[in-house]
């Protein structure tokens, strides 16, 4: 007998137990993003390998050691995305959406990272990401941040996420910052880890990232980002932070928070929760207006966010908020003789015209009535509409409430489509 084939270690089924809960959860998204005028985008998830070196920095983590890259049969070195803004940037660039243009664009799909997978966290995940073209002032990058304000609200979750926001500067401000950390960091090179100390070399803004305690100590008395603000950057920073508080959005300025991408530059921020234990990102972005001129187009100021919807969902499901999310079906028609068999599928089909928003689903392949009841409870369904022989004999069915205590009714064909509106 032949082995099992298994998936892909942190590459994970979605089971129709656990899809109604991911479909809400899209269906908040997109219905929010609408709200505020934005645009979907849809990428391929593969790319050039150069696409992802030149935008998230050959030596991050991700480039170094987290990438699905390979070679095709013409020899090309290709990657499966592991993030999604540069494919939308390469994607604007292409077909000519940015240069002198404004636009609010949204994505939602699967990325893929080689990496450790735990709980929350997988080699293929699924973000959804917004990206805004063409805006360069504060006020963009205060609507992008109420707009994830609004999720946590749609999803109940608003007093268990707190956000975190800082300010990377120019690329000017950042390099001479850069040198006087890396100053700092050599003088105290012995109480680094390995990690970090190779981070100094490559990225030393990641070093502030570290989660090493002993680390943390040392960069207690190290040099400020904010000292070395441009007063142009100062004062995006203060208007962004004005917006947010005339919208009531709190927020703890975190001068450690720098994001582990390479083409931030002034905002970023993150939505953090500590409601699954350890405290971990929800969803975090940031400004990054240099991107799309380091892609081959036009300078064009940038800022936008993505989310990891497993993490989402985790929190959802440990918060107990996925109670009250409706199963796959609505209306179950049970059915019972032979009669009644023949005139099952035209009363499901009727059904569907009448109820044209609802799921109804038809018992089929027999079964006894009892067994056929059962299959209707376990459906989640709120009704279910019984026809047997005596119903196709009178011109009735009966209506039996599944999630209510009412009595069962029977009820004249043609009273049919008034019977199940009211109780849609």
């Amino acid at each position: 007998m032949s082995k099992n084939i298994q998936a892909i270690r942190g590459m994970n089924d979605c089971l129709p137990t656990q899809t109604p809960v991911w479909q809400k959860v899209e269906s908040v998204l997109r219905d929010t993003v609408a709200r505020y005028g934005y645009s979907e985008i849809r990428m391929p998830v593969v790319e050039s390998t150069d696409l992802f070196k030149r935008s998230i920095g050959e030596v991050t983590d991700i480039v170094e050691k987290e990438m699905y890259t390979f070679d095709d049969r013409n020899g090309d070195s290709l990657t499966l995305r592991p993030e999604g803004t540069a494919s939308c940037v390469r994607a604007g660039n292409q077909h000519g959406l940015l240069y002198n243009q404004q636009q609010r664009l949204w994505y939602m799909g699967p990325m893929f990272r080689h990496e450790r997978p735990q709980k929350g966290r997988y080699r293929q995940f699924h973000q959804f990401g917004v990206e805004v073209f063409g805006m360069s002032e504060a006020d963009i990058d205060a609507e992008v941040i109420a707009m994830t304000a609004r999720f946590w609200q749609a999803f109940g979750i608003a007093d268990k996420v707190t956000l975190e926001l800082n300010s990377l500067g120019s690329n000017e401000d950042r390099a001479e910052y850069r040198q006087a950390l890396v100053d700092f960091l050599k003088q105290h090179e012995a109480s680094l880890d390995e990690d970090s100390k190779r981070r100094m070399e490559t990225n030393p803004l990641r070093v502030l990232d570290t989660k090493n305690p002993d680390v943390q100590a040392v960069l207690v008395d190290a040099p400020k980002l904010s000292d070395y603000l441009s007063d142009d950057s100062k004062a995006h920073f203060s208007t962004l932070c004005e917006r947010l508080d005339s919208l009531g959005i709190k927020y703890t300025v975190n001068e450690r928070l720098v994001r582990g991408l390479d083409y931030y530059n002034r905002t970023v921020f993150e939505w953090v929760t500590d409601c699954l234990g350890a405290q971990g990102t929800v969803c975090a972005g940031g400004r990054y207006d240099g991107l799309v001129s380091q892609l081959g187009g036009k300078a064009t100021p940038a800022v936008g966010f993505a989310m990891g919807l497993e993490r989402l969902v985790l929190i959802l499901e440990t918060l107990e908020l996925t109670q009250d999310i409706p199963g796959p079906v609505d209306v179950y028609i049970v059915v019972a003789g032979q009669e009644a068999e023949k005139q099952s599928l035209a009363l499901a089909e009727k059904i569907r015209e009448l109820l044209p928003n609802s799921r109804v689903q038809l018992n089929c392949g027999g079964g006894k009535f009892k067994k056929q009841l059962q299959k209707a409870d376990k459906s989640g369904a709120s009704l279910a509409v019984i026809l047997g022989d005596d119903e196709v004999a009178n011109g009735q069915v009966t209506v039996k409430y599944l999630r209510e205590e009412k009595p069962q009714i029977s009820i004249a064909l043609t009273d049919l489509a008034s019977a199940l509106t009211s109780d849609s």
